[in-house]
């Protein structure tokens, strides 16, 4: 169960004429604890987020600047419990989310002796019939049968954690039903809801910070990356295939695409050429920039904004995880639904709660005056198929210019190595301490445990 492992690993690190958008982001996600207890978020303060992003929350979900701060700094607190709770619960998990003006965590169980557990957590419990792996395993055998022929007239399918349910959106209830039948899915655990979505990409749309493939097409950056000491960034699969070249926003060019998967899912990655260097931001807008920090993913119910050159900020929240979309194109997995709106031209732009990084926007329908529905790509697993590291406020973006006069060894009992692939949430010891490991990458010379705290945490 493919959706399933991706899940637990993100949680654990922590009718309207469609308007296309593939938007993009890549980041790591700093680890959330499995242990309720120890969870408390780290307070937003004052000047840690984006004026333009703030404006952004007011126009779009009625909150000031305070109480974006506090919904915000609820959100983060809430990943952390329902990470660890997900964790205690096991198979008797059924989904969290939250909701309300301030962000209340509401976690679901098939178990109501786990109530009080949940309730200690400092989340309402909920009992449901289904658990949340029982849900998932109806998606994913819909998930196949889309892989095996895209369904015709079944746009979005995804598990519904509120209603309990697998909810198939379909232009008719035949097209939904036929789907099914073809999956051998449990039809008692579906909702066959009537849509007139008509979900595309926005590959050949502008939008984000702007680059051009092979001197046509137009894409946006999401976030910058790394692997090793390759600078880069991350993008949508369908902006282009491995071997397309790219030029930046001035026409210079700027790399070439390394990976890219599409369709399935929709991620990618750009090694740029050394006249790039990666920041750890997102555009404001000429609101000023907004600071990446990490990439805890939210869960169901959270804000979540979107920068684009076309609309520039827009917000709204998270809908559903893991839903799968059917384009022209294909169907795409693992993408998350959410309320906020985009158009032609946004195409790339960044997904981000609070100062999270959230994913690549995939695609869409609706637009910006009438409102629509919007699907990114989850950063974490783009992260993952890539062996890349997103570059945040406390990230080295290069070697230390000067080397050491000896090179850097392991001292007696030593397990920290430069040129070994770190995870986040790993541990070593170096120095006669132990420290786990903040974010994934490559180490490097110099980047040991003891002289860059971005990405150890002494333990």
């Amino acid at each position: 169960m493919e959706r399933t492992t991706l899940r637990r690993r993100a949680l654990a690190a922590g009718t309207a004429t469609v308007a296309v958008g593939a938007l993009a982001l890549a980041g790591l996600t700093g680890v959330a604890s499995a242990d309720p207890a120890d969870s408390a978020a780290a307070p937003v303060s004052a000047d840690s987020l984006s004026p333009g992003l703030l404006a952004a929350m007011e126009r779009d979900l009625g909150l000031d600047a305070d109480d974006a701060r506090s919904r915000i700094a609820n959100e983060y607190r809430a990943a952390a419990v329902a990470a660890g709770l997900e964790k205690s619960l096991g198979a008797d998990f059924a989904g969290a989310r939250v909701g309300g003006a301030k962000a209340t965590l509401t976690v679901s169980t098939t178990d109501a002796s786990q109530a009080a557990r949940i309730t200690g957590a400092g989340a309402k419990a909920e009992v449901v019939a289904h658990s949340l792996d029982r849900l998932e395993g109806v998606k994913e055998a819909l998930d196949r049968a889309a892989q095996r022929k895209a369904p015709k007239d079944v746009p979005v399918w995804y598990v519904d954690v509120e209603a309990n349910r697998v909810v198939v959106n379909a232009a008719s209830t035949a097209a939904g039903t036929a789907f099914l039948k073809a999956a051998g899915a449990d039809s008692s655990l579906v909702t066959v809801a009537r849509s007139a979505e008509k979900p595309r990409t926005f590959a050949d749309l502008r939008g984000g910070d702007a680059y051009y493939m092979n001197g046509s097409g137009r894409c946006s950056i999401g976030f910058s990356v790394k692997r090793g000491t390759q600078n880069g960034f991350a993008t949508a699969g369908h902006c282009g295939r491995v071997g397309t070249t790219t030029n930046g926003f001035n026409q210079q060019a700027q790399g070439t695409f390394q990976g890219s998967t599409f369709p399935g899912r929709d991620y990618a990655w750009v090694a740029t050429n050394a006249n790039w260097t990666p920041r750890p931001t997102v555009n404001g807008y000429g609101r000023g920039d907004v600071t990446v920090a990490g990439s805890t993913a939210s869960v169901v119910g959270a804000s979540v904004c979107r920068s684009g050159s076309t609309t520039g900020w827009h917000c709204g929240t998270v809908q559903q995880l893991n839903t799968s979309v059917t384009y022209p194109e294909g169907t795409i997995s693992g993408v998350t639904r959410t309320s906020v709106c985009a158009e032609p031209g946004d195409s790339g732009g960044s997904y981000i709660s609070g100062n999270q990084a959230q994913g690549v926007t995939s695609g869409g329908s609706g637009n910006c005056s009438s409102g629509g529905t919007t699907y990114f790509q989850p950063l974490n697993p783009l992260l993952q198929a890539y062996g890349l590291t997103l570059v945040t406020s406390g990230t080295p973006t290069d070697p230390p210019t000067t080397p050491p006069t000896d090179p850097p060894t392991d001292p007696p009992g030593g397990t920290w190595a430069a040129g070994t692939a770190y995870a986040a949430g790993a541990t070593v010891t170096y120095g006669g301490a132990t420290y786990r490991c903040l974010q994934a990458h490559t180490a490097q010379p110099g980047w040991t445990p003891a002289a860059v705290p971005a990405l150890w945490q002494r333990i």
